[in-house]
């Protein structure tokens, strides 16, 4: 370990306010919406970043930082490589977690669900808003794949860039995943480690497609 850092005296108390079951929305939905308005109001980094947890098929957990592209009703928007390592952890194992981290707020909102692909005609209307050099970098990255070096990877991009003068279509294993929730916890820090973490709960006891309804409970710090 690094001898200029004392890491176990590293810390800060937090004075922010806490968060309560009677000033927060009944939808969880809702209140991820007012708190990632309030983290983009607040001009925090990349309000949009969060990690996304797999787990591989020996059981190994993988997480990374990706930006969320969609939320509504109906979950949470990704996209990537489908022949990607988290695409395959995902195609073998629908299940992920996702963690936004505004460490500005002292704020952090952990889920927990299912996934599954988001449609095709989704994933073209959000190719077609991302930058030509975006497009052209989906195609040119074989992502997770080793490469000699990084001028093997340029190489790719100006051949790419040389193949599609005009309009890049989208490629057809590059598109969308939707984490569809079953837990949203929302974690604000208090003063002397008292932190405030109100959990929803949706109830997946039914075999109906129709999710269950929310339940909002607090979690001990």
């Amino acid at each position: 370990m690094s001898a200029k850092f004392d890491l176990a005296r590293m810390r800060l108390d937090y004075e922010t306010t806490g968060i309560a079951e009677d000033n927060v929305d009944t939808d969880p939905m809702v209140e991820f919406d007012r708190w990632l308005t309030a983290a983009i109001e607040a001009e925090v980094e990349e309000p949009n970043a969060m990690v996304v947890s797999t787990v591989d098929p020996s059981g190994q957990p993988w997480s990374r930082h990706v930006l969320l592209k969609g939320v509504g009703p109906a979950g949470f928007d990704f996209y990537t490589n489908y022949e990607s390592n988290k695409s395959m952890d995902l195609a073998s194992n629908p299940k992920a977690a996702l963690t936004f981290g505004w460490l500005e707020l002292h704020r952090q909102v952990n889920i927990a669900g299912t996934v599954a692909r988001i449609s095709d005609t989704e994933s073209d209307a959000y190719w077609a808003v991302r930058t030509r050099g975006s497009q052209i970098g989906g195609w040119a990255s074989a992502q997770s794949r080793v490469l000699n070096d990084r001028d093997q990877l340029l190489e790719q991009y100006e051949k790419v860039e040389e193949q599609h003068p005009g309009v890049v279509p989208r490629p057809s294993h590059w598109g969308g995943w939707r984490l569809i929730p079953h837990t949203i916890e929302f974690w604000q820090g208090r003063r002397n480690r008292l932190h405030d973490r109100l959990r929803y709960t949706r109830d997946r006891s039914s075999d109906s497609e129709t999710p269950g309804e929310w339940t909002l409970g607090r979690l001990s710090p």
